[in-house]
C-alpha cells in the first residue's frame, strides 16, 4: 500500500512539473511582456527595459521559472506584477464561482445521463433507445461556445427567466445564485451528458446480459430492482472514473463559459492573465488546477473499493 501511494505521489509531482514547464514554454513564444501591458502601447524600449528590471523580468524565462518553482515548493505562488495581488488570494477569491459551476454542471450531467442510460439499457434497440441515442448525439455536437449563446438568447433574452450575464454570490441568496449559475452549468453539461450516457448504456447492457442477472429475474425480482440493485453498481466503474476526470477538467476548462456569461471565476482570470502576459498568475492557476485534477483522480481510484467489495479483495491479495 505504501509503495502504491509513493508511486502515485511521484507520478503526480511529475505531472504537475511537466504541465508548468509546458505553460512556460508556450507563453515564452508569445510576443510582449507584462511591462508593456503596465506601461501601455506608447512606452519606450528604455522604459520597458527599466520596468523589466524592476519586476525581475530581465532574466531568462527559465531563470524566472526556477525562481518561481523554488518559492512554489515552499507554498508561495508569488504575486501578480500587474496588480500586486497574491496568486493564492486571487485563486481563493475566484475558486468558489468555478467550483460551483463545474460541480453543478457535473451533477446535472450525471442526473440526466443516468436517467437516459437506464432508459436505453432497459430496452436496447427500441424506439425509446433510438430516441435517447439521437438526443445524445445532438448534445455531443453542441460545444459550450455554441450552447452558451443559444441558451442566453432563448432563456435570458426571450423568456427572461435567467440573467443574461453576471454572477450573484450565494451570500445574496440561494435563488439568485442558482439563477446566475444554471445556464452556464447547462452549457458545460451538454457534452458531458452525451459521453456519460453512451458509456453507462454500454456497460449496463453488458451487465444485464450476465448470468446472475438472469438468475435474479428468474426469482421474480422486478426489472427496476434488478437494474438498480444488481446491475447499476458494477456498471458504474467507468462512469465514476470519467466523472472524476471530467470534474478536474471542468474546473480548468470553464474559460469560454465564464467569458460568455461574464462570471468572475478562474477561467476568466486565466484568460485575462494570458492576454496580459501575467506569467506568475498563469503558472499559479495551472499548478492549482493540476493538483486538483490529480487529487480527484486519486480519490476516484480509492473509491472503487467502496463501490464493489471485489476490488478490496483483489487489492488485499495483491
Amino acid at each position: 500500500m505504501l509503495l502504491t501511494v509513493a508511486t502515485r505521489l511521484g507520478r503526480s509531482i511529475a505531472v504537475v512539473l511537466l504541465v508548468t514547464i509546458a505553460v512556460v514554454a508556450l507563453l515564452s513564444l508569445a510576443p510582449g511582456s507584462a511591462s508593456e501591458v503596465i506601461l501601455g502601447e506608447n512606452a519606450t524600449p528604455e522604459a520597458v527595459a527599466e520596468m523589466d528590471a524592476q519586476l525581475g523580468l530581465d532574466q531568462s524565462i527559465w531563470m524566472q521559472y526556477f525562481d518561481w518553482l523554488k518559492n512554489a515548493v515552499q507554498g508561495d505562488l508569488g504575486s501578480s506584477p500587474l496588480t500586486n495581488q497574491s496568486v493564492t488570494d486571487a485563486i481563493m477569491e475566484r475558486l468558489p464561482v468555478t467550483l460551483e459551476l463545474a460541480a453543478l454542471g457535473l451533477l446535472i450531467a450525471l442526473a440526466v445521463a443516468v436517467l437516459m442510460g437506464v432508459i436505453s439499457a432497459s430496452r436496447p434497440g427500441s424506439m425509446l433507445d433510438r430516441g435517447t441515442n439521437a438526443l445524445s448525439a445532438v448534445f455531443l455536437s453542441v460545444p459550450a461556445f455554441i450552447a452558451g449563446p443559444i441558451l442566453i438568447y432563448f432563456f435570458a433574452i426571450q423568456l427572461q427567466i435567467f440573467p443574461v450575464i453576471g454572477w450573484s454570490d450565494i451570500s445574496e441568496g440561494l435563488g439568485p445564485n442558482l439563477q446566475s449559475a444554471f445556464l452556464p452549468a447547462i452549457a458545460i453539461a451538454l457534452t458531458e451528458i452525451a459521453s456519460f450516457h453512451r458509456l453507462l448504456r454500454t456497460d449496463l447492457i453488458s451487465t444485464l446480459g450476465e448470468d446472475y442477472i438472469a438468475a435474479a429475474r428468474a426469482k421474480g425480482m422486478s426489472g427496476t430492482y434488478v437494474m438498480f440493485r444488481h446491475a447499476f453498481r458494477p456498471s458504474s466503474f467507468s462512469l465514476i472514473t470519467l466523472a472524476g476526470m471530467n470534474l478536474g477538467r471542468l474546473i480548468g476548462g470553464t474559460v469560454i463559459v465564464e467569458t460568455l456569461f461574464g462570471l468572475p471565476g478562474l477561467g476568466q482570470l486565466i484568460a485575462s492573465s494570458i492576454t496580459n502576459r501575467d506569467l506568475i498568475m498563469v503558472q499559479g492557476i495551472v499548478v492549482f488546477i493540476a493538483v486538483v485534477y490529480v487529487g480527484i483522480n486519486t480519490i476516484v481510484d480509492l473509491s472503487y473499493g467502496l463501490i464493489d467489495p471485489r476490488v478490496r479483495k483483489v487489492a488485499a491479495t495483491a
